[in-house]
């Protein structure tokens, strides 16, 4: 933990500290940030206040009063509720504005941590509580350019793993093999072993016909159909260097078994590659211009397309999201459709762009980019990006 930081980070977003709470290892984020350890027991309330300026201070019970040693700051000790209160209450003092790990109406449940009773509590004491979402953004989500060569050399790996799967769904249909849905995942997940990455056990998406229809279709030995010519082929695939702090990569990419697919197929790829260029180019010009660029922005970029081209009731998820050492990163979500995600995107994030066309029980199209921005303000995409349909 940075302490130093992140009160410069509270001086720039004007509150006037940083409260972290926790119980029974419900808050991933605080120990992440704090640099603690998760994995121990938690089974009374702790507390560590960061105030804009001067000490940190540690509120911790009697029975587990070890629980913050690591952590720099005054440690106070409390038995009953009734002093938990007191003592947070003098913690506080007469500051004003509290940040926690909470959203308002949880629009971004990911930094919605701390339960509403809790907040009630802080609130009770005449605070105002603000949301972390911009800092853990700060302190969780921005990637220098040392993690960005592990995106990069991951998606090396993932790119050619992408092209040795649909040139093997191609073997074996020209060798007249029968190969699953199923048979080209686990394909997959044994290249990664064998490239060193690791997707933490979450397998990719390989879907043909209506499968991929539900964009988080997974095939199981009993759910997968058997891959044909004349198929309609999605494939979806993330990982990471199998090191601690790399950064996933993570793409889609759509192909088709034979030489001429279907005219609602390669339109609604047509669609959906060129609403993903679209917002790509918006995020560019952005920043080119030097103006604020939020997620919900790109997601409108990305949706107006779909939208212009009939099909904006098929695209049934947002736009992006975050990416960092978990595949689904805490910085800003490319979204206004299950969320309005309000946070700026900043340099030093990493997020995909991936509109998606579903048809149940027919086909799908998805295509799907990594975008990063570097530290100096450009916004690069790592790895090719799909243009045609694979012809397998």
């Amino acid at each position: 933990m940075d302490l130093q930081a992140i009160q410069r980070a509270l001086r720039e977003q004007k509150v006037d500290g940083w409260l972290f709470y926790d119980f029974h290892n419900r808050d991933p984020i605080a120990y992440r940030i704090l640099g603690l350890d998760s994995g121990k027991l938690t089974s009374r309330r702790w507390y560590y206040f960061i105030p804009v300026e001067g000490e940190a201070i540690k509120l911790v019970h009697g029975v587990e009063k070890t629980k913050l040693d690591k952590l720099p700051g005054e440690k106070i000790i409390y038995s009953s509720w009734k002093q938990m209160h007191e003592k947070l209450k003098n913690i506080l003092g007469d500051r004003t504005r509290i940040v926690m790990n909470y959203s308002p109406l949880n629009n971004i449940p990911s930094v919605s941590m701390v339960d509403g009773g809790t907040v009630e509590l802080i609130k009770s004491f005449d605070y105002e509580v603000v949301s972390s979402a911009d800092l853990v953004q700060q302190f969780e989500a921005i990637i220098d350019e040392e993690k960005y060569q592990t995106h990069t050399v991951a998606g090396e790996k993932v790119q050619r793993t992408k092209d040795e799967a649909f040139a093997e769904i191609g073997n074996a249909i020209r060798e007249g093999r029968e190969v699953t849905e199923y048979d080209i995942q686990q394909f997959i997940v044994r290249r990664f072993r064998e490239e060193e990455l690791t997707n933490d056990g979450d397998h990719p998406i390989v879907g043909v016909k209506g499968h991929p229809a539900d964009p988080h279709f997974e095939p199981t030995p009993e759910d997968t159909y058997i891959i044909k010519k004349g198929d309609t082929v999605l494939i979806d695939l993330w990982a990471r260097l199998n090191k601690p702090g790399a950064i996933y990569y993570d793409i889609t990419w759509c192909g088709y078994v034979g030489d001429n697919p279907p005219g609602k197929y390669v339109e609604i790829f047509t669609v959906v590659r060129d609403a993903r260029d679209a917002a790509k180019r918006y995020v560019q010009d952005k920043f080119a211009r030097g103006e604020t660029c939020y997620g919900w922005e790109v997601d409108d970029a990305c949706r107006n397309v779909v939208k212009a081209a009939g099909y904006g009731d098929y695209f049934v998820h947002r736009t992006g999201h975050s990416i960092g050492t978990e595949v689904h990163g805490n910085g800003a979500n490319i979204d206004n459709l299950e969320t309005k995600d309000e946070r700026k995107l900043v340099p030093g994030v990493c997020f995909s762009i991936e509109p998606g066309i579903y048809f149940e029980g027919e086909m799908a199209a998805r295509s799907e980019i990594n975008v990063y921005i570097t530290l100096e303000g450009r916004v690069v995409v790592s790895g090719a990006e799909q243009e045609e349909l694979v012809l397998i």
